[in-house]
């Protein structure tokens, strides 16, 4: 295939022979073959390690290979040949590394030894761990105060790791934990407690084997959280309906063929899954729930007339909520024609969408981030509960609400600590158990920390794991103000943007991945990981760490804390030699979740944190489920005339987070570029672009900062009119800072409004090459 970029809309299922292929080829790519092989098999097993990728749960079922092509792609990546030493950044300085792409770097391999920014040469030189950690305990004990310093948080981090970096931080003395769920599932977080009184999904695994439906709405399943897919075939096969709805037709969600499934694949059979598919437009959502609960109360009214059982929960409704009349008062003033016009969907098909909803006993609704990247993700994650509510559809089987979360431990690492705004009763529990009396202010989420930074309030930050200068928006703004801190730290696997966009000190500190072997002074060690639904699970790296430099997080954490706390109480060097000692503490911390928490990780299969309202108890303010209001259908503030449309950002197929691994997007049909746009035809048309022309974006905003972007190539999508995608974090650039949720304070992504024109020098079709 050319280099060029190319441009074939894909036809046959997702997974299959595609996925199979692309996984072994990226196993060559990274001269790990037979090694990738043999890890592979350890990969979500028991007596092995836990996926760095998704943070979808382990199967009921047992599967001699339980990993997606995009896990054996986030461990080839990590186990690969290729390293990065003194040699690389010898030859490279920071300024070149800079020109590079992200996929580029991404490609060098495994970082090998702690490096420190040399600003008189602009390279990364070698320096020992002892002058890391001495640097990193200067800084913070210079500051003038322990909140001009930004402690970031991956959801690689295990429970362990992000315990001990949530213990250390609050003994220094702030609460600023900017993380990975402020940029995702943080409406999840702020936004689901107030209906239900928990920031996690009610379901379980064997939920998916029970339901007699599934809702999937903002959630692009075969790319983000692949091995989901298996449950939807199964569920599929017993004739569960399964309702997507999304502004993209996403290929996994049309046709799927199981990798695993040697029938399918033999016969190249595949499994059609989606059995209604809702075309929403972008920010459409929350007219669409109104639709469906306007369907639902019409046709309970009907039943009631003809005698006939009711379709609403009416006992539930009475004994487990609160506000049901206003939220009937609200769907019932909501118009048709509006539910219509904001959706983009026809009221034919919200009927016949809500019949479905009507005619299940146990329903599963499932969403993602084009859900909670809106102005008002968390009052659209409202509607979600409520429609649930209607039917009393948690706390039975089958049936609940479950947010499809991203990173592998980013909802263990809010568990355990990593958490902005922490409650009075954790900090309690803190200060019992280490003796030392926490900060009680709320500290700083990822919004407010580049706020910070902008403002030269923020002196010094800490990235454990991540690409943060990657992940946020307003990126030209963002680069400068990382630019003038005094030490940025970044502890990571791989090289990425966010180590050449730095402070006037650096440090780049290379750890043991999760695929690695863990030994220290008591033997090897094991972490631990919480999925998606509140499944706690060991896992114990396989492979020879890249190299004898490295450290684990956990060390890291602890020897920065000593190195900034010389007088701490804390033992924290014991914690280094042996993890059952953190087990133990965050045992006596959260006593109510992680009791005997040594003795439950060893079972077979770990244990399940408890979820409330699967028993259906709510800790809420009023003591019940609360239905809750959005006022009117705009999940995003209207703004711009007639030619706005509104971007969602979007991940390639071969894209996880931040992490390029190519520059390709096989289920969409694009090769060799990311700088794309996808446009509905006759929005095209409107404009004068033709497939392949390069155009223009700019932001539409009132804060009166330009926000351009030029030379991106438009290529025709059955996306709804007004509605348009590319990929981040190219487009990053075009999101405002102050775009976000107004509940947890998420960037929303999913909905920028922009006017795209033309490229003033715009080259006609042929830029596109055939694929």
């Amino acid at each position: 295939m050319s280099d060029k970029p190319q441009y074939k809309p894909y036809t046959h299922p997702a997974g299959g022979w595609g996925a199979a292929n692309a996984t072994a080829r990226v196993l060559m790519e990274q001269s790990v073959l037979a090694k990738g092989s043999r890890a592979l098999l350890a990969m979500n097993h028991p007596d092995g390690f836990k996926c760095p990728s998704c943070a979808w749960p382990d199967p009921d079922r047992e599967k001699t290979l339980e990993f997606c092509e995009n896990g054996a792609k986030a461990l080839a990546f990590e186990a690969t040949k290729r390293h990065i030493g003194a040699e690389f950044f010898a030859a490279h300085t920071v300024t070149e590394l800079m020109a590079r792409s992200d996929h580029w770097l991404e490609e060098q391999g495994r970082l090998t030894h702690p490096m420190r920014y040399d600003a008189a040469t602009d390279h990364y030189v070698p320096c020992t761990w002892d002058e890391a950690y001495a640097l990193i305990g200067q800084h913070l004990q210079a500051l003038d105060s322990p909140d001009q310093a930004e402690f970031y948080t991956s959801g690689r981090t295990s429970n362990e790791a992000a315990f001990l970096y949530s213990v250390f931080v609050r003994a220094y003395g702030t609460n600023n934990f900017p993380d990975c769920s402020n940029m995702c599932h943080e409406p999840t977080s702020r936004g689901l407690p107030l209906s239900i009184g928990i920031g996690k999904g009610t379901v379980r695994m064997e939920d998916f084997g029970k339901t007699e439906a599934i809702f999937i709405i903002g959630q692009n399943t075969g790319t983000n959280s692949p091995r989901m897919m298996t449950e939807l075939v199964h569920a599929r096969k017993r004739g569960t309906p399964i309702v997507a709805v999304n502004p993209m037709p996403e290929r996994a969600l049309i046709r799927f063929t199981e990798p695993q499934d040697p029938i399918k694949m033999a016969t190249f059979g595949s499994t059609p899954i989606a059995s209604e598919f809702c075309h929403v437009r972008i920010g459409g959502d929350a007219a669409f729930l109104k639709g469906v609960m306007k369907t639902l109360f019409e046709l309970d009214a009907e039943a009631a007339a003809r005698g006939e059982p009711a379709v609403l929960d009416h006992a539930f409704i009475a004994e487990h909520t609160f506000g049901f009349e206003a939220l009937k008062a609200d769907i019932e003033a909501t118009q048709w024609a509006d539910i219509v016009a904001v959706s983009g969907l026809a009221e034919e098909q919200i009927r016949r969408v809500g019949a479905i909803y009507a005619a299940s006993s146990a329903t599963i609704i499932c969403f993602g981030m084009g859900v909670t990247q809106h102005q008002q993700g968390s009052r659209v994650i409202h509607q979600i509960a409520n429609l649930l509510m209607l039917r009393g559809n948690f706390g039975k089987p089958g049936a609940g609400i479950c947010p499809v979360r991203g990173h592998s431990n980013v909802q263990g690492d809010r568990t355990v600590g990593i958490d902005e705004k922490p409650s009075p009763v954790y900090l309690d529990r803190l200060q019992e158990v280490f003796g030392f009396n926490p900060p009680r202010e709320h500290g700083h989420h990822v919004v407010e920390s580049v706020q910070a930074m902008i403002d030269g309030t923020a002196k010094v930050f800490i990235g454990m794991g991540g690409n943060f200068i990657h992940a946020i928006p307003d990126t030209p703004v963002a680069y400068a103000a990382m630019s003038r801190l005094n030490l940025t730290v970044g502890i990571a696997t791989k090289l990425n943007r966010g180590h050449l966009v730095h402070g006037r000190d650096a440090l780049i500190l290379p750890v043991i991945a999760r695929s690695e072997i863990d030994h220290q002074k008591t033997g090897p060690q094991f972490v631990t990981i919480e999925d998606a639904m509140s499944n706690v699970t060991a896992s114990r790296g396989v492979l020879h760490p890249a190299s004898p430099d490295l450290r684990s997080e956990i060390e890291i954490v602890c020897r920065m804390a000593r190195a900034t706390l010389p007088d701490s109480s804390i033992a924290w060097e014991s914690f280094i030699d042996d993890y059952d000692l953190i087990r133990d503490r965050i045992a006596q911390v959260y006593p109510d979740l992680y009791a005997g928490f040594n003795t439950r990780i060893r079972a077979t299969k770990g244990f399940a944190l408890p979820v409330p309202p699967r028993e259906r108890r709510w800790n809420t303010l009023t003591g019940r489920a609360n239905f809750l209001l959005i006022d009117g259908l705009d999940e995003d503030t209207p703004i711009g005339g007639p030619d706005m449309l509104r971007l969602s950002t979007i991940r390639s197929h071969d894209q996880y987070n931040t992490t390029i691994y190519t520059n390709n997007d096989r289920y969409r049909g694009v090769y060799n570029t990311r700088t794309v746009i996808f446009m509905n035809e006759e929005d095209m048309r409107e404009r004068n672009l033709s497939e392949g022309m390069l155009a223009d974006l700019e932001t539409i905003s009132d804060d009166g900062v330009e926000r351009r972007l030029s030379g991106f190539m438009v290529l025709p999508y059955p996306m709804p009119r007004g509605s348009i995608a590319g990929y981040y974090p190219e487009l990053n650039p075009l999101l405002p800072l102050s775009h976000f949720d107004q509940i947890s304070g998420t960037p929303a992504a999913k909905s920028i409004p922009v006017r795209v024109h033309a490229a003033a020098t715009a080259p006609q079709a042929e830029a596109l090459q055939p694929a």
